[in-house]
């Protein structure tokens, strides 16, 4: 996480809670010549455009006021979506039992780049999946859950 995602985390999330809502992730990305502020938000019931636009609202002035972006930037508020990206502790703890696809950065020693499974547990540096699947963290590139359609 970058210093101006966690200023940003820092700045909204007890505004975020304080609305009923939990904030799943901040992340802060250029796109071509563009920057984006996105801001994930979740509730147990899922969250809709309304909800979106009540947390822009909520934030919006608090983001212009600290001023940590000094870069003309598009803040988005969304849904982490139903194949969310694991980045915290917190987001593999709630997905321990689930099926996740972990992506590495290159291929490992048996010729994987991508590994398919049920989380069973993880700790500061390994990932285990079920079937004995053991995968060191600091290898990884990616991890999401998986939503079979």
């Amino acid at each position: 996480m970058s210093k101006i995602e966690e200023k940003v985390e820092s700045l909204i999330k007890e505004k975020i809670e304080n609305i009923g809502y939990e904030l799943y992730d901040v992340e802060y990305v250029k796109e071509g010549k563009n920057y984006f502020l996105r801001i994930f938000i979740d509730k147990p019931e899922g969250i809709d455009l309304n909800d979106c636009e009540r947390v822009n609202d909520e934030i919006n002035e608090l983001l212009d006021t600290k001023d940590y972006i000094k870069e003309q930037y598009f803040l988005e508020v969304s849904s982490p979506g139903v194949e969310r990206v694991l980045k915290k502790n917190k987001h593999l703890e709630s997905s321990i039992g689930k099926e996740i696809n972990i992506k590495l950065f290159k291929k490992d020693e048996n010729g994987n780049k991508e590994y398919q499974g049920i989380l069973e547990k993880f700790d500061t540096e390994k990932i285990y999946l079920k079937n004995e699947i053991i995968i060191e963290r600091k290898n990884i590139a990616q991890i999401k859950t998986v939503y079979n359609w």
